[in-house]
Parts: structure tokens; sequence; C-alpha cells
């Protein structure tokens, strides 16, 4: 039995985990698979005769969790051009999601119950 660790930047949630565990276990050889989302890392047991680092550092990339997460930089040109860049530029990626901007005014009130947080007072110099 032989163990690889791969650093996995685009791994950041549990649903990610789940994902990254199913892929892996297809594999054949794979024995055991830990994935984290908090340490972003897989460490993977396999058979080296059945399949290898290289094999696995393939079935990672071709899912997108080896690479870093593509964010679209926001120029100041492209704001000024384009007023709805913060709301638009994100729909290529995810197609099917709208989303909206909103101006809440300030109530006196937090917008959600936290614990420990209470009303904002205004401070009298």
């Amino acid at each position: 039995m032989q163990t690889s660790t791969f650093n996995t930047p685009a791994l950041y949630g549990d649903h990610h985990v789940t994902e990254v565990r199913r892929l892996l276990f297809e594999v054949p050889g794979v024995t055991d698979v830990y994935a984290s989302s908090a340490f972003r890392a897989v460490q993977i047991t396999f058979d080296e005769t059945k399949t290898s680092h290289d094999a696995l550092a393939r079935v990672l990339d071709s899912a997108g969790y080896l690479g870093e997460i593509p964010v679209v930089a926001e120029a100041s040109e492209a704001m000024e051009a384009n007023s709805a860049f913060r709301n638009s530029a994100i729909y290529e990626t995810v197609k099917k999601t709208v989303s909206f901007q909103q101006k809440v005014p300030y109530s006196g009130r937090p917008l959600w119950n936290c614990p420990g947080m209470g009303v904002v007072r205004a401070m009298d110099e």
C-alpha cells in the first residue's frame, strides 16, 4: 500500500469532500480517502499495483480540484464602463443563477439575530 497527499485549493466545502471521495473510490485500488475542506488537502491510500500517484492526480485535476479557483477580477475601467459588472460577470460560471442588488436602509437594529450583537447606538460626544 502507498499513500499520496495532494493540495487541493478548489476543495472548499463539504459538498466537495463528498464528490472527491466518490471520484477516488471509483478508481480501482483505492482503499482509503481522507479529504479535508478545512485544510484543502486529500490523502489517498492505494494499491500501487492497480493505480498510481499520477493517475490519481489526473482524476483530481480533471474534476478541477488541483487548480486555483478562477475569480473574475474587477478592473476600475470595467466598473466605469459597465455599472452592472458585479451583478452579471459571474453569470457565465453559474448559468442559471441570477442575483440582484438591494440597498437596505439602517433601521436601528441588526438585520439578523446574532448572539452578543445588540442594537447599534450612536456615540454622544
